[in-house]
């Protein structure tokens, strides 16, 4: 049919044709994995956060991890059933939340965020906060490495991890290695784990790292300041 169709529209056209075409498959694809239900429960959301990234965030603490690290601070979220179930109710709540002006942005932690299930179940959330707050940051703890595991592997398995990845602003990956513990990290437990600028990382096609904001520390004898 499109053959005999295609007899009839002057080739200048046909290319715009077959691009919207692919387009519409792909954005029809896209619907189908944020409107699709997926089960997935969740242990806590925290509303003011200061401990799991930048400024005073939401956090939302997800169930189902098959890391299952030595020292984990978290460890009954590593049952998939544990907490409450995540529904659009609970996705209306964050998004309240979320209204503040004082609030920077959101974290997901758990359990594992990047669970293939959990990947799929955050999807509408992510959608729904990036719409309303596109200037406010996400960012992601997961297990998972971003280079073996995620780019690696994931990415290629599921279709719905690259859709997951555009909405990540900071992803901290690696498991917790209790080995390489260090205190004097910045919002990450051992020093294998690396925070990650997303966006920046797939466009260059390389790993690029966040580095927490200077801060400068006053020497209120002196008067004077030095860089931290």
């Amino acid at each position: 049919m499109w053959e005999r169709q295609k007899r009839l529209i002057p080739e200048c056209f046909i290319s715009k044709i077959k691009t919207h075409m692919e387009i519409s498959v792909q954005n029809r694809a896209d619907a189908l994995i944020l409107h699709r239900e997926i089960i997935m429960n969740y242990a806590e959301i925290k509303q003011y956060d200061i401990a799991n990234g930048p400024g005073i965030r939401i956090s939302l603490f997800v169930s189902g991890c098959t890391h299952h690290c030595k020292g984990c601070f978290n460890a009954e979220t590593w049952d998939f059933n544990y907490g409450n179930p995540f529904t659009d109710e609970t996705i209306n709540t964050i998004i309240e939340y979320m209204k503040p002006s004082y609030i920077k942005g959101i974290t997901l932690l758990g359990g594992d965020p990047m669970e293939p299930s959990n990947q799929e179940a955050l999807l509408p959330l992510l959608a729904r906060l990036k719409e309303t707050y596109p200037d406010k940051n996400i960012w992601c703890f997961t297990g998972y490495t971003f280079e073996d595991d995620i780019l690696g592997k994931m990415i290629h398995e599921y279709p719905f991890t690259s859709k997951f990845l555009s909405y990540i602003d900071v992803l901290v990956d690696g498991e917790y290695i209790a080995e390489l513990y260090n205190v004097n990290l910045k919002f990450k437990g051992s020093s294998n784990q690396k925070t990650i600028l997303v966006k920046e990382s797939l466009e260059s096609g390389k790993t690029i790292l966040w580095e927490p904001e200077e801060y400068v520390k006053v020497d209120v004898k002196t008067n004077s300041s030095t860089g931290i």
